[in-house]
């Protein structure tokens, strides 16, 4: 049985730069690194986003190396399937005021059809992320009232 989303995983080219976008722009700290076995080199990372949830970031060479496969190129395409991922925050506004202090482009907060805030960005690789803060309205919480 389904308990709950586990982890998000991206393979990229920028495994330092991403993992410096979601440590040190959105707070989520290194739960732990994967080394390779070839003498510890690290390619794989484990965000913290809470509540046993996570975002892996993984260099995609060093993930070749240990697990095999072939590398590909990366590169945003028009026609994909994966959409953005969304986390929630309690204070959207104020997150969005530390984002722009950092530097990171954020759209203009606005409430959403579902009665949830939201404002968009996009990491280093440029991922769509979606920061929600949901209100007592909030569709996603119909079902408990």
């Amino acid at each position: 049985m389904i308990k709950q989303l586990a982890h998000v995983c991206f393979f990229t080219e920028n495994a330092e730069a991403m993992v410096s976008f979601y440590r040190d722009i959105l707070g989520f700290p290194v739960a732990f690194v994967m080394n390779n076995s070839d003498g510890g080199t690290p390619f794989g990372w484990y965000m913290d986003c809470g509540n046993d949830t996570f975002v892996e970031i993984f260099d995609q060479v060093g993930a070749v190396q240990e697990w095999g496969g072939e590398a590909v190129e990366l590169k945003q395409a028009a026609n994909v399937h994966y959409r953005h991922i969304c986390f929630e925050t309690t204070d959207i506004e104020a997150l969005r005021n530390e984002l722009v202090g950092k530097g990171v482009e954020v759209t203009e907060t606005k409430k959403g059809i579902d009665h949830s805030y939201q404002a968009w960005i996009k990491d280093v690789d440029g991922n769509a992320i979606e920061l929600m803060m949901y209100t007592p309205d909030s569709l996603q919480f119909s079902n408990r009232k």
